[in-house]
């Protein structure tokens, strides 16, 4: 047995930062993930500075800056080359990597540095195309068939991948690819070797769309009194994308009704995924790694579920920004128990923090940091601010936030806006307008400038904001887009 102690990463898709019943959610539960927030530490102004499945998983397995790993809006196609990744530091190290479940890289078998990988990226337009046999890149479609004994497809019940419509799952829970994650993890953890230590990278494509929890999770919110979305006063700034009553749209007035089965299908899949993974946490006791294991449970991004009536990701508010974040270590880490913490986190101090975890050292090329100290209660000198970004909506959405509060800069237009994110989480009230707010908004736009200084978009010459410049979701510096799997 080795000394090392084991890793273990929960990653999530599409899972908003307030979407835990721990942070008094009105309508969520999710017992499993409050009481990993009890016995650790919990961040609760954690963020994904590109908020959208795959400029936030390069920044996971980087740790570096969107500036840096070069993507700053969705692009499918563009190789992941990157030198250094989590899973590779860990391997060199003698552990045993293994993931499970979405990784959305190309070519769609790269291994980016795990050992072995079982693949379920969900409905990816890019690599379902029929001219080859898609069932090659997805090793869950495979299981599925071999299961049912007949071609079968997760795309069966006809709901699309980026959709407000919901409905139950169409088949046993057991095949339901959420449950398919926790299986497969389980089977990890009784073939691994057990001379090793292990890092093991749990990925689930839910909650993101398709709204499809099994029956007796969608039946538990589906006639739920849901609270208002959140409109805020500002909501003027994205009207000309408005689509009334579509089903795959960034910007709309959603008939209620389509909306509230939406959010059923949406707090069905957490609470479905919570209790598969109190289901793991038993079986890590039954094969007695609890104490000897760090477990770090996040997403990748939010989902603006309708407030303001925006929908998706990619946007720089809380909904699509903010994700969850905790971490817990077993008996004698010195994380804190029940800690609540609020230092601006990002998904690049991930793999710095992991690797600190393992006690192994940070590679040179990480611009993420450790928050291991912090979650120890220890003081620490944090960053003063994270800052965001990403094409959506024919421009780049910028934004820097302390935690406190939050300057956002629209590309196309010039619009600026500021929340006061303590009074005002639900962003309802945009003071960039308001004179006494002058001296705030001039801070925070100093703050953006100095971050996009140099790049290569020319959004400031250095001493302002330049509006209206062309806008790309891949930096430069990327391989170009390829075809390949």
């Amino acid at each position: 047995m080795s000394d090392r102690p084991n890793v273990i990463l929960v990653f999530v898709d599409q899972w908003r930062g307030d979407c835990l019943s721990i942070d008094r959610h009105p309508v969520v539960h999710t017992p499993c993930l409050d009481q990993w927030a009890l016995d650790g530490a919990r961040f609760r102004r954690a963020y994904s500075s590109s908020p959208t499945c795959i400029a936030a998983r390069a920044a996971l397995f980087t740790g570096l800056s969107q500036r840096s790993h070069g993507r700053v809006g969705y692009e499918d196609g563009v190789a992941w080359d990157y030198p250094v990744t989590l899973a590779g530091e860990f391997t060199k190290a003698g552990y045993q990597t293994q993931a499970v479940g979405k990784m959305h890289v190309h070519p769609v078998r790269s291994q980016v540095g795990f050992q072995n990988v079982i693949l379920h990226d969900g409905y990816l337009h890019a690599q379902r195309r029929r001219r080859r046999d898609y069932r090659l890149m997805d090793d869950y479609n495979v299981w599925l068939s071999e299961k049912l004994g007949r071609e079968a497809d997760y795309f069966e019940h006809g709901l699309n991948c980026n959709a407000v419509p919901a409905r139950p799952w169409d088949k046993d829970d057991y095949l339901h690819p959420s449950t398919w994650v926790v299986n497969q993890s389980i089977d990890f953890l009784r073939r691994r070797d057990t001379r090793k230590p292990f890092f093991l990278f749990m990925s689930f494509h839910r909650p993101h769309p398709p709204y499809d929890p099994p029956a007796w999770a969608f039946d538990m919110y589906v006639n739920q009194p849901m609270p208002p979305r959140p409109v805020g006063d500002w909501v003027d700034a994205f009207a000309e994308y408005a689509q009334p009553d579509c089903s795959e749209c960034f910007v709309g007035d959603i008939d209620p009704r389509v909306l509230q089965r939406a959010l059923a299908g949406y707090y069905g899949n957490m609470t479905h995924i919570d209790h598969q993974l109190n289901r793991f946490r038993e079986i890590l006791d039954e094969y007695e790694l609890r104490n000897n294991t760090y477990i770090c449970f996040t997403s990748d991004h939010g989902e603006m579920l309708g407030d303001h009536h925006l929908f998706r990701k990619g946007y720089p508010y809380e909904g699509s920004a903010r994700v969850p974040l905790i971490l817990k270590g077993p008996w004698g880490s010195g994380i804190a128990r029940k800690g609540r913490f609020n230092q601006p986190i990002e998904l690049r101090d991930i793999m710095p923090t992991l690797l600190d975890c393992a006690g192994l050292p940070i590679p040179q090329s990480v611009e993420g940091r450790s928050f291991l100290p912090i979650a120890r209660g220890q003081q620490v000198q944090w960053r003063s601010h994270i800052q965001g970004e990403h094409a959506v909506l024919d421009q780049s959405l910028q934004w820097v936030t302390d935690g406190k509060e939050k300057y956002a800069w629209h590309s196309r237009t010039g619009r600026e806006q500021l929340f006061d994110l303590e009074k005002d989480p639900q962003e309802l009230h945009d003071l960039a307008r308001d004179p006494a707010m002058q001296p705030r908004v001039a801070y925070w736009r100093q703050v953006l400038i100095q971050e996009l200084t140099g790049r290569e978009e020319g959004f400031t010459d250095g001493q302002k904001l330049i509006p209206g410049q062309p806008v790309k979701a891949s930096l430069g510096h990327l391989a170009k887009k390829e075809e390949g799997w």
